[in-house]
């Protein structure tokens, strides 16, 4: 029985935003007209602050199924590590062999951002342009780069709790992308005036108030995926209309809506749909130029085997990655 094994590299070549944005939507579509079967994931801490992700998952397009084991240690930046590290593996649907095993850091990092990517295609405004970046990480990275394939931005600002870090992106990237990025000294000097926001952080409480966000911006909420953290605070969630990946996991883990609830400040209804359901075009997505949108982005592991599977044909096609025999 031979397995195929995928680095970071590897998945970063076969699997191109676009591409992968278009994934999300077929993906994200399935699951939120019950194609795909998802347990809660389980969080299990390993040590002060760090923890151990078991997502484990079923798809029916395409047949297969698997679990991604991550580790989530928010001071590995420091280190010159990414956060989440770990491994994907992936089974096929029909005798349940296992296929490949795949690099979890850069896969997250890439269908993160495609899903924000698509609910930035299907929630901000067609000319939104002006994008600003709370987090300087990986997911920065990834997010600007699927914010570029969904919208003509025209202005970056970035904001970090490290300068330098802000500074190192906004060189790194303007460069990458020919785009002059500005460095922001505190999140309200970065959020006012956008039109699109991306909250990227490891913060658990708010780096971002519902009182600077513009009117008609849109925001990808993509950093906190604990029930006891939040990017956003209540006053966001109470003045934008609220969209999810995943309905189960949001009434569990999304630490800003359960905030706002439990404040009273809104109700269970508050959950307009899933992105996939705007996908489908079972629910609609915005309605006016003025009206504030949010995208609460948990990461499913129906994104990673979806991910996974397309990486692993598109490598099977090129003759990438190595294999070996179990």
């Amino acid at each position: 029985m031979e397995i195929r094994i995928l680095g970071g590299a590897d998945i970063a070549a076969l699997l191109p935003m676009p591409a992968c944005i278009e994934l999300m939507g077929r993906t994200l579509a399935a699951v939120s007209a019950g194609r795909a079967t998802l347990p809660p994931r389980t969080v299990t801490p390993v040590s002060a602050g760090n923890f151990l992700g078991n997502m484990p998952g079923a798809l029916g397009e395409p047949a297969c199924f698997g679990v991604k084991l991550i580790s989530l240690f928010p001071n590995n930046p420091a280190a010159g590590l990414s956060s989440h590290l770990g491994l994907v593996l992936l089974f096929e649907a029909e005798h349940g062999r296992p296929v490949a095993l795949l690099d979890a850091a850069e896969l997250t990092a890439i269908r993160t951002a495609a899903a924000s990517g698509l609910a930035t295609r299907l929630l901000a405004r067609e000319d939104a342009g002006d994008l600003a970046i709370l987090g300087s990480g990986e997911q920065a990275r990834s997010h600007l780069e699927a914010m570029l394939a969904v919208r003509p931005i025209r202005r970056v600002r970035v904001w970090s709790r490290t300068a330098a870090h802000a500074a190192a992106f906004a060189a790194a990237q303007g460069a990458r992308h020919g785009l002059a990025i500005e460095t922001a000294p505190d999140p309200r000097a970065a959020v006012e005036g956008a039109d699109i926001v991306c909250t990227l952080t490891a913060s658990r409480t708010p780096v971002l108030e519902g009182a600077w966000l513009a009117p008609g911006a849109h925001v990808n909420a993509a950093g906190a995926s604990r029930p006891d953290a939040t990017e956003l605070d209540t006053e966001a969630v109470v003045r934008a209309r609220y969209f999810v990946d995943y309905r189960d996991s949001t009434v569990r883990e999304a630490g800003d809506y359960l905030a706002a609830l439990a404040a009273g400040a809104i109700t269970p209804d508050h959950i307009l749909a899933e992105i996939g359901e705007v996908a489908s075009g079972a629910k609609p997505g915005r309605r006016a130029a003025d009206e504030i949108t949010i995208f609460r982005s948990l990461g499913i592991a129906a994104e990673d085997l979806a991910a996974a599977h397309y990486v692993l044909e598109a490598a099977q096609a090129a003759g990438a990655g190595q294999t070996a025999t179990l």
